[in-house]
């Protein structure tokens, strides 16, 4: 029997949910909640044997980032996440989430019945993964869309300084050219930009990433830097290949 968190945020659907689930004989929630972060408190106080969670939650965390949360303190705990969102954003944040296996992915409309929860519950404890086709083929369009378009993952007032970036415009020059009253706006702007980009993701210091955030910003696609430093793209088969500066 599963020992199970359980985070809906529909509160009409959670108790029936719960009921199903326990229902089974397979499952026994031993928590339900609403939010991602009182499923991270939950989970630091009491780490269940997996987590069935909705991508869309009540609070400031969806699903996804608090499975990330989740994980960063207790590695590889089994996720299985359901929504009827179609959203780039959800998929923007699982593609980063780094999470590669103990999970399932699927369409809330197609799984929610809890015996075909059960066993995606029971792959996701035993390592195994899954995500829905219908999600994954969604999941690489918003990747080609981001790899062609890197200045649609920024806010507005971010693609202006990346603009700026890219013409060599110091921080000062940036924040008198847009009129910035507190010049630190540049700094922060600058560290939500490598974090889009990934750029923080890495060892290198704020100098290499700003140079690398300019060089992308004229590019106008993604490049990402293997460890020896070697910048690649993806092709059209998403593969990553090395990128000429073509």
């Amino acid at each position: 029997m599963i020992d199970l968190l359980l985070v809906e945020d529909n509160e009409r659907l959670r108790p029936a949910l719960r009921a199903g689930l326990e229902a089974t004989g397979a499952v026994r929630v031993v928590h339900d909640c609403a939010s991602g972060e009182e499923a991270l408190e939950h989970c630091l106080a009491a780490a269940p044997e997996a987590i069935l969670m909705d991508v869309q939650l009540a609070g400031a965390l969806n699903g996804i980032q608090a499975a990330v949360a989740i994980r960063r303190e207790l590695p590889r705990l089994p996720v299985v996440f359901y929504s009827i969102q179609d959203d780039d954003a959800y998929y923007r944040d699982f593609r980063r989430s780094g999470i590669l296996s103990h999970y399932a992915y699927v369409r809330k409309s197609n799984y929610l019945l809890p015996q075909m929860i059960v066993p995606l519950l029971n792959d996701a404890v035993a390592g195994r993964s899954f995500i829905d086709p219908e999600i994954e083929c969604r999941v690489q369009e918003v990747r080609h869309k981001d790899e062609q378009a890197p200045l649609a993952l920024l806010e507005p007032v971010e693609q202006e300084v990346a603009r700026l970036l890219a013409q060599g415009l110091s921080n000062d020059q940036v924040a008198a050219r847009l009129g910035f009253r507190d010049k630190r706006a540049v700094s922060r702007i600058n560290g939500q930009i490598y974090a889009a980009w990934g750029l923080d993701a890495t060892s290198t210091d704020e100098k290499v990433a700003r140079t690398r955030a300019a060089i992308i910003a004229r590019a106008g696609r993604l490049i990402v830097w293997d460890e020896a430093g070697t910048p690649t793209v993806l092709d059209e088969r998403g593969q990553w290949l090395p990128w000429e500066g073509q």
